[in-house]
């Protein structure tokens, strides 16, 4: 078996990787594991083919429905991390509500955009809370030499499962075939797609505290249209 080493990895990537595998999600093996490094099973490059497409919707639909205790519960005690940007992840009940406070506010007092962010109206149908990905952007989306899809570089925590298909949607795009394997699985609720940029913006924020420029003027005109 061909391996991959991580330098640095997040805190909560292992335990991630193993939250979401017991979900069902196909992830890399992990070998070792410590404080400095995680080597994992290298996943042989491919294309992720109409199957994959399909696969990895029924896959992230089973790995939401596995649930959450809470909004905010991490797959482990330790410090929270979106790519290099570390967040508080306190529990809540109420993930319209906790959305807002605590994963778009504190972004946004840290690039001197509270005030709009905090005008932007959440009205999400209420859910139980899923268990996410996290980060799961185009770039964590792997495909194996045949065709189907890994999922690696979690940031994972219990939150809304439309969070997760909006972000694979921020630099890429949902394949039609995963969005409609995945209703097919647990129906998606009216309007999710709708409701994309409102998700969207929680990784804008993310980047625009990482890189600034574009992705801060993305964020504040993304929060102004979300009022």
């Amino acid at each position: 078996m061909e391996t991959f080493t991580k330098r640095n990895p997040a805190p909560l990537e292992a335990a991630g990787l193993r939250w979401l595998a017991e979900a069902g999600a196909r992830v890399p093996r992990i070998v070792a594991e410590s404080a400095s490094e995680l080597v994992l099973e290298r996943v042989p490059a491919g294309t992720l083919n109409a199957a994959g497409e399909e696969e990895l919707g029924r896959m992230l639909a089973r790995m939401h429905a596995a649930g959450a205790p809470r909004f905010g519960s991490l797959p482990a005690a330790g410090r929270f991390f979106v790519g290099a940007c570390e967040l508080p992840s306190p529990e809540g009940d109420d993930w319209n509500d906790y959305y807002l406070q605590h994963r778009c506010l504190p972004l946004a007092r840290r690039v001197g955009l509270e005030r709009e962010v905090a005008a932007v109206r959440v009205d999400a149908p209420v859910e139980a809370p899923a268990r996410l990905h996290g980060d799961l952007w185009s770039g964590n989306l792997l495909a194996g030499a045949d065709g189907r899809p890994w999922l690696i570089d979690p940031a994972a925590y219990g939150g809304h499962r439309e969070v997760d298909l909006a972000m694979l949607d921020l630099f890429g795009r949902i394949p039609a075939r995963t969005a409609a394997a995945y209703d097919e699985v647990v129906p998606l609720a009216e309007g999710w797609s709708e409701r994309i940029p409102l998700w969207q913006l929680f990784p804008l924020l993310v980047h625009a505290v990482l890189f600034g420029g574009g992705y801060l003027r993305q964020a504040a005109e993304l929060a102004r249209r979300l009022r």
